[in-house]
């Protein structure tokens, strides 16, 4: 029996048919690095491992990632878009109101779409969208005991 082998960066993107480049490999390997990143964030990411690159073509790389299903893009309310390389599970998002700290969380219960609607009108739902808000564990004014010594992710302040 055979290990499976992780499919490389460059891989990954001609199996969805994007065209390799270094700017293309760059940019998925930084959104994956990161966490729940904005477009500044990302494109400063892009040149250090590759140089020049403008804030427009970043934009149109995260776009044609994301149409390729490699990068999903979340948007909280009163927040500019963000960028993750978490894709394909339906899990769901945490943010902080004071801080603006985005964190992952898996589906409340069972599989896609873990939240059922009430009243689906019709629609052939295969996932659902949940943000749930409140205060990080750094931004709590009382943080309890199982959460007061949690790092905060790089750049999330």
């Amino acid at each position: 029996m055979t290990a499976s082998r992780t499919p490389s960066t460059a891989e990954e993107l001609r199996g969805v048919g994007l065209r390799v480049t270094a700017a293309r490999v760059a940019l998925l390997e930084t959104v994956r690095e990161g966490d729940h990143l904005g477009v500044e964030a990302i494109a400063s990411g892009v040149r250090e491992r590759v140089g020049h690159v403008s804030v427009q073509a970043v934009y149109e790389g995260l776009h044609a990632l994301t149409s390729a299903g490699l990068v999903r893009r979340i948007e909280p309310a009163g927040s500019a878009a963000r960028f993750e390389g978490r894709v394909g599970d339906n899990h769901h998002h945490l943010v902080c109101r004071s801080c603006g700290l985005v964190a992952d969380v898996d589906c409340a219960v069972g599989e896609a779409p873990c939240v059922t609607a009430s009243d689906d009108r019709g629609f052939s739902i295969d996932e659902a969208e949940v943000i749930y808000w409140g205060l990080c564990p750094g931004c709590s004014p009382t943080p309890t005991p199982e959460h007061r010594d949690i790092p905060l992710p790089e750049g999330s302040l």
